[in-house]
């Protein structure tokens, strides 16, 4: 074997040993939610939804937020100008105009905001709750959840309570794709370096704010704000035109670990799920609009995890089609990476088929950034039936 092909197989090899420890190490961090007993403290919470087009979700999600088995909440829909049955179907099960579930209608979205961003925004200020808990129409939620992420939020001091739902995949393009969301927030994204900025803060203010931004994501699915902080980083407001406006609050949370603020993600497949997408088609739509903006104006950053991404993780699976020793070095990195996937399915409740699915989901994935990066720096990217022209991961 050439020194080329060694240099190149013990830098995959290094990752993939690296990937596995970080991996280990957020199992620690990101702790699962288990359902909890009665709680000392019952604070008020809004439960927000926004929604557009979501007449094939929406029931089932607004029944589960319903029956939550927790004293004092709200649960407000924002009906975001749907043109399906969207709030007929909300009125048929109880949803109205007053009371403690209840309707918005949305008003006509702003110049410079994203639709999501701009629900959000209506909400908070309809909202009444001590807690405001943002959780999309795709998501269906255990009886237990909110008495459970309330625990957990106070027993963590979280400033932001953001729970990873069970993802559920049902077509072969959902398995293929949807699970490498795991391999990109467990396997890659350093959580220790947050989580020891946070639990020391003067060692947070010697550090660069850019840098404790960079270690702050968040998940869409369920973002629980206190009330204080949310107003303290601005809301919605402050994200107004990012497309990934999920990702872009968790990095302004991070960004004020020095000032005592805490970014919590946790584990919360006990108590919710969510079905992000059902085919192939809606996939490659959601992933486009968000991959690229992910990065935001690094555009060395979205060369270099593709690169990392190729070399690493999908380029092993051809190499095993080569003679040589190298065969023997491709098939140990490929059991590597089917063990690390293997390892999430088991851990998250995921499909295994996802795992097995993997260069599959590889080449997918790494399609969908190249047509991300297209559309993005192009004709811009298409959501719910609007289209947003991209400026370093926000619309324009």
């Amino acid at each position: 074997m050439s020194a080329g092909l060694l240099i190149f197989h013990t830098f995959v090899a290094s990752v993939l040993l690296l990937t596995w420890i970080n991996s280990l190490i957020n199992f620690l961090l990101v702790r699962r939610v288990r359902p909890a007993a009665a709680l000392a403290k019952t604070p008020s919470v809004s439960i927000l939804v926004p929604a557009r087009n979501e007449a094939r979700r929406i029931e089932r999600c607004l029944r589960s937020l319903a029956k939550q088995n927790y004293p004092r909440f709200e649960v407000l829909l924002l009906d975001d100008h749907s043109e399906d049955q969207t709030s007929a179907l909300a009125k048929s099960i109880g949803f109205g105009h007053e009371g403690s579930c209840r309707i918005l209608t949305g008003a006509p979205l702003p110049a410079g905001w994203t639709g999501k961003a701009w629900a959000c925004h209506q909400l908070a200020q309809a909202a009444s709750g001590d807690y405001l808990l943002f959780t999309d129409a795709d998501t269906v939620h255990k009886p237990e959840m909110l008495r459970s992420a309330i625990a957990a939020a106070e027993r963590t001091r979280a400033s932001l309570l953001s729970l990873w739902p069970r993802q559920i995949t049902k077509s072969l393009g959902e398995k293929a794709v949807v699970p490498l969301l795991y391999l990109a927030g467990i396997g890659l994204m350093p959580h220790f370096l947050l989580s020891v900025a946070q639990r020391f803060p003067r060692f947070a203010a010697r550090l660069p704010r850019s840098f404790l931004r960079n270690q702050g994501v968040a998940n869409g699915q369920f973002l629980l704000f206190r009330r204080e902080s949310y107003l303290a980083i601005g809301g919605h407001q402050s994200v107004r035109s990012h497309l990934v406006e999920d990702v872009a609050l968790g990095r302004e949370v991070a960004s004020r670990a020095a000032e005592g603020v805490r970014l919590i993600n946790a584990d919360g497949s006990l108590l919710l799920e969510c079905r992000m997408y059902e085919n192939l088609a809606e996939v490659w739509s959601g992933f486009t609009k968000n991959c690229r903006a992910a990065f935001e104006d690094s555009v060395a950053s979205f060369i270099v995890a593709g690169l990392v991404q190729s070399a690493v993780f999908l380029s092993p699976f051809a190499l095993l089609l080569l003679p040589g020793k190298q065969r023997w070095w491709a098939l140990a990195e490929v059991l590597a990476i089917y063990s690390l996937r293997l390892l999430y399915a088991v851990r998250y409740r995921g499909s295994l088929v996802s795992a097995l699915l993997h260069p599959l989901g590889e080449v997918i994935g790494l399609l969908i950034a190249l047509n991300s990066w297209r559309r993005s720096t192009g004709a811009g990217v298409e959501w719910k039936g609007r289209t947003y022209q991209v400026v370093h991961g926000k619309s324009a």
